[in-house]
């Protein structure tokens, strides 16, 4: 498993293996949040599949598919909610952990300053600085 943690009780991930829920819940999360939608990986790494494996490990999950170049405000809502819902520590993954961590940036829009949420994702080795406008923009738009 390839962490990469992006606040005390944040990291995301790039996809993970079956055996990875179990380390995952000896390293302290208690939620796993999955990013990447059925259709891009092999039918025993999809989503019901997972959610057995974390619950055989003792973890919450959350299945909330990003499909890539298609960042919407609802997916961004559903994953400030789950971040907001959830017990944490969390982990997300998706295929790299790019999209997790920027389902991230989003969800701190209006929570952080923009320069603060883009300097955290460049630490954690992804450049967000694509994202700068609508991290700008998300207060706004959420009303």
């Amino acid at each position: 498993m390839d962490l990469r943690q992006i606040t005390p009780g944040f990291a995301v991930s790039p996809q993970l293996a079956p055996e990875d829920f179990v380390a995952a819940a000896a390293a302290g999360f208690r939620t796993i949040i999955n990013n990447r939608p059925d259709d891009e990986i092999e039918p025993d790494l999809w989503a019901d599949e997972m959610a057995r494996m974390a619950a055989a490990a003792g973890l919450a999950y959350r299945y909330i598919p990003y499909y890539s170049g298609n960042l919407t405000p609802d997916l961004v809502t559903r994953f400030e909610a789950a971040l907001r819902d959830c017990e944490g520590p969390v982990l997300a993954y998706c295929r790299s952990g790019t999209r997790s961590c920027y389902l991230w940036a989003m969800a701190m829009a209006g929570h952080l300053p923009t320069a603060e949420i883009l300097a955290t994702t460049r630490r954690a080795g992804y450049d967000a600085t694509g994202l700068a406008p609508a991290i700008e923009d998300r207060p706004r738009l959420r009303g």
